[in-house]
This record gives structure tokens, C-alpha cells and sequence, in this order.
């Protein structure tokens, strides 16, 4: 059976990032209980620690001992005492090496959100689920970074997060200086709730908690020289919408929807929310529009025909693109593989890459 000295020795690999040393050198695992179906510790962090700061410190740990102990971990998070600071400047001061360069905290740089950072926001929207409106997402970020731009994805559907599958990510963000580093692929850089979620579980919060992880991914994100980032925005006009359009006022959107009249119907809240709260609607995009059969180039159009021009005729705005039904032609094989993302040489990649040049000339 797995011992608390076997768990102190492995975790002396982990490296706490505001302290930049060892968490068991700093005393900073306590309270560790083993037993045959479970490990449970307690992680001390300083007073203002945010959310993502300790769902990186869970991974951390959780990858250290994962061979160590197969049963269940938990991990609880504990704000230090003055005692426990005192005491960990001295064990500090205690442990030093004399020879050691001094650390230098990290500076946060300007605010992406200030209209100064020159940073162009993209919400992408819909008045329901299923109409696609992730893989939009994706695959223009995509298509916009095929095009030689700076492209980020804050996957804002803290409920319904599927960015990082949709893209075949599979490692996690890092965390350096106390901020985090996105993950990149594709040449686009990548944060979601996805990260901090183990097992796939499912987000039970409420509308507070959801808009404090959403500020998270702006000001705990080190987004680098992103020049442009995509909000993947829950369906409908709830909290987590309503948020993001009060964070970013200067952000403009894109509707996703489907040709189905009731679609387009929906989809029109949306736009609605996008007015009322001063933001400028880029267009419309009309996914599964059409099936095309393979075989015989014929299209069928699935889900009728005209929601996407109708619902541009009713917000005044451009329908931006009519992609296809389907799914792209991948293989889990394939270095890149990634569920959603089309080749830039398949003919809905083209597509893609015609919808960033229309985004690209109305910005």
C-alpha cells in the first residue's frame, strides 16, 4: 500500500509556480491521508490564488501520482494563514541556494480587452445548440491562421466546452510567472474550461462563478501577439453571453445558423442581444446548408432552403457563408488528426478559407 512518505517523495518533483520551488520543500502539502481506494491532501495557497491558478496546481499533482496511487484523488485548496506565510519565508530563507540568481515575478502585460491592445474580438453565437456553432468557430480560427494571422479561441461555453476535443488537444495549458499559457495548434492558441474539467465532469455552477472563470481567461491568460481571438459563446442570451458582451463591448459577432425556418427564428435573439448591448454583427453564417452527395455532386438540401438570407435580411447584415453538411474526411492516424478540422486542400476547407477573407475584408 502507497505511503506518506512515497507521496511526499514523488510530489518533491512539483514545482509550485508563485514560489517557484519544490511544494514539499515549502511545506505546502499537508494533511495527507492514504488509503486503499483514495489519497486525499491539502494544497496551501497564498490569499487571491484564482481558479485556474489552483485547477493547474490539480493537474500538477495529478500527473506526479498517477503511477504512485490508481485510486481516487482528491485534492483540497486552503488560503494560508500569517502563521503559514511566516513560516514558509523562513523555510524559504532556510533552504536558499546562496548561489541561485534572484526570481523575478512575471509581469502581467496590457489588458487584451483595452481597445489599445489593438486586439480584434470575434464572438461566435447562436440562438440554439446543435447548429455547428463550435465547429464554426474552429474551423475559421483556422482558416484565419492558414491566412498568416495571430489567432486565439476562448471557448466560452463554460457548460458545453468542446474546443480542445473538437481540435484533438489533448495536453494541458502551463502556468509560468502565475500566468497561463495557452495551448497551440494549428497555430492557434487555445484556452477552455475543458482544461480544468478531469474526466470529462460535468460544470455545476452558478452565474457568478461562471463570469469570475470567463474574467479568468483574459487577465490569468498570457495570450502573447494574438492580433485576433474568437469567443466561442454558449447558445441563447444567458449569463455567460450576457458577460462576455458587457466585457468586450467592442467585440463583434457572427450568428450561426441552420436553413430550418424555427433556426433562424431562434437565431435571431441573438442578433437581438448583439444590438441591445452596442455590438456590430459581422454576418451571418448558414451551416448545413446543403448535403453533397459524394458520388454525383448533387446537393440536397436537407433542412430547407433560405434561414440564413432571411435572417440577414432581418439584422441588416451580410450572409457571410453556406457551408455543407458532413464531416471532415480525417484519419486518428494522421499526425494532426483533430475530429472537426477540414484540410486546407478539401473543398469545405476552401470554404472556410473564403469565410476568413470575407471576415478579413469587413474588419
Amino acid at each position: 500500500m502507497t505511503t506518506r512518505e512515497q507521496v511526499l517523495e514523488t510530489l518533491k518533483q512539483v514545482i509550485d509556480p508563485e514560489w517557484s520551488r519544490s511544494v514539499v520543500e515549502l511545506n505546502l502539502i499537508r494533511d495527507i491521508m492514504v488509503k486503499e481506494d483514495s489519497l486525499s491532501l491539502t494544497y496551501l495557497v497564498s490569499a487571491g490564488t484564482t481558479e485556474g491558478g489552483k485547477e493547474l496546481r490539480r493537474g500538477a499533482l495529478q500527473d506526479a501520482l498517477k503511477e504512485l496511487h490508481k485510486g481516487e484523488l482528491r485534492i483540497r485548496f486552503r488560503e494560508m494563514t500569517e502563521f503559514d506565510l511566516n513560516e514558509l519565508e523562513k523555510n524559504r530563507a532556510a533552504t536558499k541556494d546562496p548561489h541561485a540568481p534572484p526570481q523575478q515575478a512575471g509581469k502581467p502585460g496590457p489588458s487584451i480587452l483595452s481597445p489599445e491592445s489593438g486586439v480584434e474580438f470575434i464572438a461566435v453565437a447562436s440562438g440554439k445548440g446543435g447548429v455547428g456553432k463550435s465547429t464554426v468557430t474552429v474551423n475559421l480560427a483556422v482558416a484565419l491562421a492558414r491566412r498568416r494571422k495571430k489567432v486565439g479561441i476562448v471557448d466560452a461555453d463554460i457548460y458545453g466546452f468542446s474546443i480542445p476535443d473538437m481540435m484533438g488537444i489533448e495536453e494541458g495549458p502551463q502556468l509560468v510567472d502565475e500566468r497561463i499559457i495557452p495551448v497551440e495548434k494549428f497555430g492557434v492558441k487555445v484556452i477552455s474550461m475543458g482544461f480544468f474539467v478531469q474526466d470529462n465532469a460535468p460544470v455545476i455552477w452558478r452565474g457568478p462563478m461562471l463570469g469570475k472563470m470567463l474574467r479568468n481567461f483574459f487577465h490569468e491568460v498570457n495570450w502573447g501577439d494574438v492580433e485576433i481571438i474568437l469567443l466561442d459563446l454558449p447558445p441563447g442570451t444567458g449569463d455567460v453571453a450576457l458577460d462576455v458582451h458587457q466585457l468586450i463591448p467592442h467585440s463583434q459577432e457572427i450568428i450561426v445558423t441552420t436553413p430550418h425556418a424555427t433556426a433562424s427564428f431562434v437565431a435571431a435573439r441573438a442578433g437581438a442581444m448583439a444590438r441591445n448591448t452596442n455590438h456590430d454583427i459581422l454576418g451571418i453564417v448558414e451551416n448545413m446548408a446543403y448535403y453533397e452527395c459524394p458520388k454525383c455532386g448533387e446537393k440536397d438540401y436537407v433542412f430547407g432552403r433560405g434561414g440564413g438570407a432571411k435572417l440577414a435580411d432581418e439584422l441588416h447584415t451580410q450572409l457571410l457563408a453556406q457551408l455543407p453538411l458532413g464531416a471532415p474526411d480525417n484519419h486518428p492516424a494522421e499526425p494532426d488528426y483533430s475530429p472537426s478540422v477540414y484540410k486546407e486542400d478539401s473543398a469545405t476547407g476552401q470554404l472556410y478559407l473564403k469565410l476568413a477573407d470575407a471576415v478579413l475584408d469587413y474588419m
